[in-house]
């Protein structure tokens, strides 16, 4: 699937995805011609996506960070898809996850302190659908958060 000159340019692409293509292809031992060539097979594959800027939401007044496990009612055939689609509006949940098990659906929401978590809570999660069962877990500190992959 992937050559080792594939693996390079991810893992360079991965530790700096603002890297110019002149730089990665240095770095992979290529000549920028075959280094993009490589680039835009990878994305015609779909396993690179594209690039993202990553904001540290504390700086921008969010201190609270909670994670939600919700339980739906099962009972209803779209629960799962109207939940969604009304927790999708809530700008503050940050990740909408899907599970099999006791829990149904993680979500990741950010607050700027504990009353307005408490705002969003009242006002926004109850309200959403479908929800049989909810448990609220609130972050202390992250440990680790990497989303590059072993290549």
């Amino acid at each position: 699937m992937l050559d080792d000159t594939d693996r390079r340019i991810l893992r360079q692409y991965m530790a700096d995805p603002a890297i110019r293509a002149a730089e990665l292809a240095t770095r992979t031992g290529l000549n920028a011609a075959t280094c993009w060539r490589r680039i835009e097979r990878l994305k015609e594959r779909g396993i690179l996506r594209g690039s993202r800027a990553v904001i540290d939401w504390r700086k921008l007044g969010y201190e609270v960070e909670v994670s939600l496990r919700i339980s739906l009612d099962k009972s209803v055939p779209r629960a799962f898809d109207e939940f969604a689609a009304e927790a999708r509006l809530i700008p503050e949940v940050m990740e909408i996850q899907t599970l099999l098990g006791q829990v149904d659906i993680r979500i990741g929401l950010i607050a700027r302190d504990m009353a307005h978590y408490q705002e969003i809570y009242r006002n926004r999660i109850l309200t959403l659908p479908h929800i049989t069962e909810l448990d609220a877990l609130m972050h202390v500190a992250r440990i680790k958060t990497d989303e590059t992959v072993p290549v």
